[in-house]
């Protein structure tokens, strides 16, 4: 029997043998596949390399072209701009050669101009010389020193200048009557545009308080259609700024401007604040100042004791109440005019009762002069002519400010009422010193020119009235005396309105027989 450790050997050393086949094969194999991968790698390489070449040929080319197109556009831009420095070149060096023309030219002149002056001041030196030869044989002539002959001449020449002056001065007030119209008007047009005083805000505007900024909100309402209704219903301008706690209402027609105000003193204490709401307030207060205007006029009539007047001038009497002039309420000042009237007119033995009606009406033309053209006096004769009026109440209105001539008595008294109401101390808001120192001062720029012998001023100082020696001061000399006062009372003092400058001259002659 064998040997079992045999046999164990054995198949050691052919399992050995087996493994060593195997492992020798599997490397064969291995080995023929490593070689394929790298051919197939090699193949894929190649065929990479060309694909990328070929693309990167064509890239460059397209680089290249646009490189050049940009090269291309460069060079055009810098040739054109090379012509363009060539021109300008061209033309500085054109310039320069006229420049250089001009100033061997300008070098020219001013050595021609030196031998002119050199020469001139040579022929100046003559002709004084001329001139103190002429001097010396005018003296020896006329047997006058050189300060006789001075004063002499300075006074040929004071008349010559004297007589042009007055020459000129007629000359020119022939011009300013031929445009003194048109040119007037168009100064005061500009004035009024330009105008912005304190009395002009007193009249044409009125401030309502409000509790609160969301008061003021409210009244302009969203995207403003409360204000744009209530300018629309009352024909007023709301001004809403950024005043604290007041609204402006503004309005020439003073009865409109009051029943705004009222409408909105009356919204704002309701509190509803809409458009519809607003038409509602507004025909209200309409009603109520119509009532009011009525009430108003009834009671003048009533006070003054004057029967039969007719309805429509009651209303317009009424209306007088919210009509202002130089601070000084209308309705007030008319009552008071008719007043004074009727004493004035007790006292001269003459008609109260028709001379309180004159003056009552004097004024009534301003409660629709905003409406109707014209002055106030020529409205309010049309409107007392076409109610029946008496013929002495038409004149009285016609010609309390001089427009017609004064036909009666009362026309008269109606005038003199009316000054005294007017410019009475503190009438219209001025007082006694002031109102005196105004005249005062009017009197004494007057009297400050030669010649003037006394002024007065009169109507309230509207008007100042110069008496001159007419020894001292001839025709044409009055009418620029007449000038030179309103120029320095233009320039000195300050006033409302205008001033009336009357100079007057006269020869007055006194003989006795005895």
């Amino acid at each position: 029997m064998s040997n079992p450790y045999m046999l164990i050997g054995i198949g050691i050393a052919v399992g050995l043998v087996v493994f060593f086949l195997f492992y020798k094969l599997k490397m064969v194999a291995a080995g023929k596949t490593a070689q394929g991968l790298l051919d197939e790698a090699e193949k894929q390489g190649s065929k990479l390399k060309e694909e990328f070449l070929s693309k990167a040929k064509k890239e460059s080319g397209k680089h290249r072209e646009h490189l050049e197109s940009e090269v291309n556009a460069q060079r055009k831009d810098l040739e054109s701009v090379e012509s363009r420095l060539t021109k300008k070149e061209d033309n500085l060096d054109r310039k320069f050669d006229l420049l250089n023309k001009k100033e061997s030219y300008l070098e020219n002149k001013e050595q021609s101009l030196d031998k002119r002056g050199s020469l001139m001041e040579h022929r100046e030196q003559e002709l004084e010389e001329i001139v103190e030869e002429e001097k010396q044989t005018l003296f020896r002539v006329t047997n006058l020193n050189h300060e006789d002959a001075k004063k002499l001449l300075l006074q040929k020449l004071e008349q010559e200048f004297d007589h042009e002056q007055e020459t000129m001065i007629n000359r020119m007030l022939e011009r300013i009557k031929e445009t003194a119209e048109t040119r007037g008007r168009e100064i005061l047009a500009t004035c009024i545009q330009r105008m912005s005083s304190t009395y002009c805000r007193d009249i044409t505007q009125s401030t309502i308080e409000i509790p609160n900024d969301e008061m003021k909100g409210r009244v302009i309402g969203r995207e403003g259609r409360n204000i744009r209704a209530f300018e629309k219903a009352t024909g007023v301008d709301v001004i809403v700024d950024d005043t604290p706690g007041v609204i402006i209402i503004s309005c020439f027609d003073s009865i409109r401007r009051e029943m705004a105000r009222k409408s909105m003193d009356q919204l704002i204490t309701d509190g509803r604040i809409h458009p519809a709401r607003i038409e509602e307030i507004v025909q209200q207060v309409k009603r109520d100042m119509n009532d009011i205007i009525q009430e108003e006029g009834k009671k003048a009539v009533y006070d003054l004791n004057l029967p039969g007047v007719h309805p429509k001038m009651i209303t317009l009497l009424g209306r007088l109440k919210f009509r202002s002039s130089y601070g000084q309420n209308v309705l007030e000042h008319v009552k008071e005019c008719a007043h004074l009237a009727g004493m004035l007119a007790s006292e001269l033995g003459m008609d109260a009762v028709l001379a309180k009606r004159c003056a009552l009406m004097h004024d009534v033309g301003k409660a629709v002069d905003h409406e109707i053209e014209g002055g106030h006096p020529e409205i309010g004769a049309n409107i007392a002519r076409r109610y029946d009026e008496p013929e002495e109440v038409v004149n009285s209105i016609a010609s309390h400010h001089n427009d017609v001539p004064q036909e009666t008595i009362y026309a008269v008294i109606t005038q003199i009422a009316d000054s005294i109401s007017g410019s009475r101390p503190g009438a219209r808001g001025e007082t006694l010193e002031r109102y005196i120192k105004k005249l005062e001062n009017l009197e004494a720029v007057a009297l400050s020119f030669p010649g003037i012998q006394t002024a007065n001023a009169i109507q309230a100082g509207r008007e100042i009235r110069v008496f001159v020696n007419s020894q001292k001061v001839n025709d044409k000399k009055a009418i620029k005396l007449c000038r030179d006062i309103a120029k320095e009372i233009e320039s000195t003092l300050q006033y409302p309105g205008e001033i009336k400058i009357t100079l007057l001259r006269e020869t007055r002659v006194v003989e006795y027989a005895r």
